[in-house]
């Protein structure tokens, strides 16, 4: 609503009939201005309104998207094109899942806000969207259990995961975290992390089963962050997308460490990778699929320097006779960033 004592702009303070134009108004002209037609015919039909209010809360694969709105998914996909094809939603094929959520922020803006001031809402939409989270979660939870004596394994030989994350935290302490990119996301604990402190917070792996957990945990934190699927070679992102980019246990899967941490930096200001010293497990590579048994500071630094970064900051946490694996952490800054902040 209008409210009398505000200020309308000079060049938005009346319509031709010399009405106030209002917030509301503003946003109807707005959603006018792009594309009309299409967008209006995709918002006639009440399932489309249910599927937009959905993905609005969380992204949602087709399947899904089926179960809540109690209709096939053949049916819900005719109207996920209509959708898509107004740009009002946008679709991600993970694996033999597809996922939907919303399109661009601008676009879609305009739709919700008429959605609010209609006051549009289906509560057993909703109570049914619990259910999806609910059971989201208890995947979660049984693809862990299930994992757990591998990861236990690891975990058994380097510090705990708690001091890890301390370091992460404290390395990337004095500056704001900003746009954060979360390379090989996997179970989404890095977003999980170092979300709350970012102004947003993008998590991407080429599993299409990590990405699910990923989804599952960073929902179950509330954190309004987004997963995607993506090649850590080849990021779908614009270059200088991201203020800081994070290779947490990343590197050592990799076939050309160099060329991930490159494309790494092409996207974001700072890179901070987390990975093992050099070691001798070589079960590693048989039993968790590890490509490189660790790495040196002067590996890490000359492929850094490569891609234009400056190493600014190396943790080493040690290791010990209850854990024989050492983690390093290293902190690039594109050159230009660490002068200032040496100046």
């Amino acid at each position: 609503m209008a409210v009398a004592s505000q200020r309308v702009p000079q060049r938005q303070r009346a319509d031709k009939h010399g009405y106030a134009l209002t917030g509301y108004k503003d946003k109807f002209i707005s959603l006018a201005m792009m594309s009309p037609l299409p967008v209006l015919r995709a918002l006639a039909d009440p399932t489309r309104l249910r599927i937009i209010d959905l993905v609005r809360r969380m992204e949602l694969a087709v399947g899904e998207l089926a179960v809540v709105l109690g209709q096939s998914q053949p049916r819900v996909s005719r109207h996920l094109k209509i959708l898509a094809d107004a740009g009002l939603i946008g679709r991600a094929k993970e694996g033999a899942w597809v996922f939907v959520r919303l399109g661009d922020a601008a676009h879609v803006a305009p739709v919700l806000t008429m959605l609010d001031a209609f006051g549009a809402r289906g509560d057993a939409d909703l109570a049914r969207l619990a259910t999806v989270r609910a059971e989201r979660a208890a995947a979660a939870a049984a693809y862990f259990a299930a994992h757990a004596a591998d990861w236990d394994g690891i975990r058994s030989l380097h510090v705990a995961e708690a001091e890890v994350e301390a370091a992460i935290v404290d390395l990337l302490g004095d500056r704001p975290i900003g746009r954060l990119l979360d390379i090989g996301t996997g179970t989404g604990r890095m977003v999980e992390l170092l979300g709350p402190a970012a102004t947003s917070a993008i998590g991407v792996d080429r599993s299409p089963e990590m990405l699910r957990l990923a989804r599952g945990r960073i929902e179950a934190a509330g954190l309004a962050c987004d997963v995607r699927h993506a090649d850590m070679y080849a990021l779908p992102r614009p270059d200088r997308s991201a203020d800081t980019v994070v290779l947490h246990q990343v590197l050592h899967f990799a076939d050309a460490p160099a060329a991930v941490i490159a494309e790494a930096a092409r996207v974001g200001g700072r890179v901070l990778v987390v990975d093992f010293a050099p070691h001798d497990r070589e079960e590693f590579r048989t039993r968790h699929a590890h490509v490189r048994l660790g790495f040196t500071d002067v590996q890490v630094g000359g492929w850094m320097a490569a891609a234009g970064l400056e190493v600014v900051r190396v943790r080493h946490l040690r290791p010990s006779d209850a854990y024989p694996l050492t983690v390093s952490l290293w902190l690039g800054e594109r050159a230009a960033i660490a002068e200032r902040r040496a100046a």
